[in-house]
């Protein structure tokens, strides 16, 4: 074998790093997609149990547990879109991790309306993180990236 047909010959057989790093991205995904998906299907099953304790217990310490947990669930659909769409286009969109990150902020608030603990400078600091969300959101929506 001539020097030429050596190289091409290892060549055949050498698996490329972008192949490899592919390869990983790939099972990482699935298995985040997984584990979300149980989450979602265990955060159903932990509302539907929640709900009969508005049904006989307390209204008010009920209802505040159901918000935060629906709202959960919504921040986790969010993550399962965002990565289903990472897994089909290779690229994060920014306004499913903005509606994300909004919603958590929003279950923030919730949780802290329902357990009353707010004061001031918290209050002030979650106005100023949505406002900032907002603001990124709405660009993201009037100047979207071309997939």
């Amino acid at each position: 074998m001539g020097g030429s047909e050596m190289r091409v010959h290892y060549k055949t057989y050498m698996i490329s790093q972008d192949k490899i790093f592919k390869i990983v991205i790939d099972l990482v995904t699935i298995i985040i997609l997984y584990i979300l998906l149980l989450a979602l299907f265990v955060g159903v099953i932990h509302i539907l149990l929640d709900i009969n304790s508005i049904l006989f217990g307390t209204l008010g310490g009920g209802f505040g547990q159901i918000v935060s947990s629906v709202l959960t669930i919504f921040v986790l659909i969010d993550l399962f879109k965002t990565f289903i769409d990472y897994r089909e286009h290779q690229e994060i969109r920014i306004t499913y991790v903005t509606d994300a990150t909004i919603l958590i902020v929003m279950r923030e608030i919730a949780v802290g309306v329902y357990a009353q603990r707010f004061d001031y400078p918290f209050v002030l600091g979650l106005s100023v993180l949505l406002f900032s969300l907002g603001i990124i959101r709405a660009l993201a929506v009037k100047y979207p990236t071309k997939l």
